[in-house]
């Protein structure tokens, strides 16, 4: 454990599995007091909170398809923390539909998809706007996917979702500055239970094709998010691709 982030505080959504997990680690490891949002997964959210170094951290749930929800979570930890200054927009779900299959990418779907991974994490940015400028020097950063630029992923709802992050975060830039920078993490395929069918033979397979030929780790994604955090101070929307170089293919 290090002191870089020490007098921190940091929030991440989907903290409890995945590149959020991996995420919630490395910044408590530097010192930052977390908070794990979570929706469903309470107790993976406690297990990591009993295995983080230093203290004050906690867990919070909110449903990003819920505003009430969100609004809810913010006020929780507005009443316990007077500011903000790391969110980390990590939480979100896809499922995989064939490009050429229209029919399979219905309205219900599609409408789920992007309240999920586009509303979502704007309205999670808009009610904690207050605490993240009492930070003063804060940082939001948002996962995104290659998918947002390549146009090839789990489905096409999801690729259109993606590209609304990049989108968003360069329009959020231009008018949070000074006291917050906004950047996006855009990871390719990722060893995650993300895509259940997406083992991980398959993703060594994946990196063969790629410039690097390594399969990405939450880890290095997490890696990522650190730098948008503590190195790239005079970033701010910003792009960091994590994916090996497969999407030079």
């Amino acid at each position: 454990m290090s002191d870089e982030l020490a007098g921190k505080i940091a929030f991440v959504t989907g903290g409890s599995n995945g590149i959020g997990a991996a995420a919630v680690r490395k910044l408590a490891d530097a010192g930052a007091e977390m908070i794990i949002g979570y929706n469903t997964g309470e107790d993976r959210a406690n297990a990591i909170l009993a295995d983080l170094p230093g203290d004050g951290h906690s867990i919070q749930q909110l449903t990003l398809e819920d505003g009430a929800s969100v609004k809810r979570a913010a006020e929780t930890i507005k009443a316990n923390h007077p500011k903000l200054d790391i969110l980390v927009n990590s939480a979100g779900f896809t499922k995989a539909i064939p490009h050429d299959d229209l029919d399979a990418l219905d309205d219900e779907f599609m409408d789920q998809m992007l309240i999920a991974n586009v509303r979502g994490p704007f309205s999670v940015i808009r009610e904690f706007r207050s605490l993240l400028k009492a930070g003063g020097d804060s940082v939001i950063v948002n996962l995104s996917s290659v998918s947002g630029f390549k146009g090839s992923g789990s489905s096409i709802a999801y690729c259109a979702c993606k590209a609304a992050i990049d989108t968003m975060s360069l329009s959020l830039a231009r008018v949070l500055g000074p006291e917050i920078r906004v950047n996006c993490v855009s990871p390719g395929a990722v060893a995650t239970d993300f895509l259940p069918e997406r083992g991980r033979e398959k993703l060594e397979k994946l990196a063969e094709t790629s410039p690097l030929q390594t399969v990405v780790e939450a880890e290095d994604v997490a890696d990522a998010i650190m730098a948008c955090v503590t190195h790239l101070k005079t970033s701010t929307g910003a792009r960091i691709v994590v994916d090996a170089g497969r999407f030079l293919k």
